[in-house]
Parts: structure tokens; C-alpha cells; sequence
């Protein structure tokens, strides 16, 4: 497995690295992402890849789930030094279908010590959809009620971004001009 990686990275060297040299020496001593990129660890989402972008482009934070957790030190952090010091223009929660941190979460079946803990941090997102489309066992179409679960941890970790002080202007796509771009 490694000597995979090193091949890769040799091969990047190759045809990336090389190609576009005065990029790369750039990004060596400076980063000026226009996003931060807020987003589940899932390693079927890779942020930069689904929309095309180039090294440097988008500052990441991943976790399960794509959670904004309240009072989180760790996305504190991050998101002062991109609102404060890169001077991100878009923060940018992305969800994704299939999250088996949603799932975990809507059938409570994550006794792990650290699992379970993290996503108490949802737990609104559960009792929301289970207002709406009731418990699994209640629900005439799972599909949708999956698809539900999804949107709503989006929408609640856009509500619990506003928590923080460098997250309080942002709105949703379309609803003013602001500078904030959340998906």
C-alpha cells in the first residue's frame, strides 16, 4: 500500500508538479483560498476533486458527518484563520448521500465511546425528520427519509456555524448579496 502512495506521488510530481511549477512554488510559501470547505470525512467526498479545483483553492475541515459542533475548539480555529487570516470569501458546508454518519445516527446503533458522543452533536437532526416522517419503523418511504436526514444535518450545521463569532454573518445561497456562500 505505501509503495502505492509513493508511486502516486511520484507520478504527481510528474505530471502536475512539473507541468505547472510556477503554481506549485507559489503555494510554497503562501495559500489565498477563496473557500473554506466544511465537509464530511467520508473518503468517497474529496472536496478539491468533485468540483474541479486546484491545490490551493479551497482550505478544508473534515469530520463525520460534516458537523459544525457547538463550542468546538478544532473548527474554531479553523474558521478564525480563514475568516480572520486567509480571508476566505465562501464558507461552504457539503453534505453527501450515502453518509454513514447519518445513518448511524438514525438507527442509534453507534455504542462506540466516540461515535456516539460526536453525534449528539445531530442529535436535533434525528427528532426533526422523526417529526416529520416518524421513526424508520413509522415511515412509508426511507428513501426520502434518508435524503431528509442528510439536508437537515446541512441545515443545522449552517444554524450552529452562526454560533461562532467568525460564522455569525453568514446566510444561505440566494438570500442576500453577502459574501457567504453555504451549500
Amino acid at each position: 500500500m505505501v509503495e502505492k502512495f509513493l508511486e502516486g506521488n511520484r507520478a504527481f510530481i510528474e505530471n502536475d508538479f512539473q507541468k505547472d511549477n510556477e503554481h506549485y512554488q507559489k503555494l510554497a510559501t503562501s495559500q489565498s483560498p477563496e473557500s473554506l470547505w466544511i465537509a464530511c470525512s467520508d473518503s468517497r467526498v474529496n472536496p478539491e476533486r468533485i468540483v474541479s479545483a486546484k491545490m490551493g483553492e479551497i482550505f478544508v475541515h473534515r469530520n463525520i458527518g460534516n458537523i459544525v459542533a457547538k463550542n468546538d475548539p478544532n473548527l474554531g480555529c479553523v474558521l478564525e484563520y480563514a475568516v480572520g487570516h486567509l480571508k476566505v470569501k465562501y464558507i461552504i458546508i457539503c453534505g453527501h448521500s450515502d453518509c454513514g454518519a447519518m445513518k448511524a445516527l438514525d438507527a442509534d446503533m453507534s455504542d462506540e465511546e466516540y461515535i456516539s458522543t460526536w453525534l449528539k452533536h445531530s442529535q436535533e437532526v434525528k427528532e426533526t425528520v422523526e417529526g416529520e416522517y416518524g421513526t424508520p419503523a413509522e415511515c412509508a418511504d426511507l428513501a426520502a427519509r434518508k435524503k431528509e436526514i442528510e439536508l437537515e444535518n446541512i441545515r443545522v450545521q449552517l444554524e450552529n456555524l452562526r454560533s461562532y463569532s467568525p460564522g455569525k454573518g453568514c446566510r444561505r445561497r440566494g438570500q442576500n448579496r453577502t459574501p457567504w456562500f453555504i451549500l
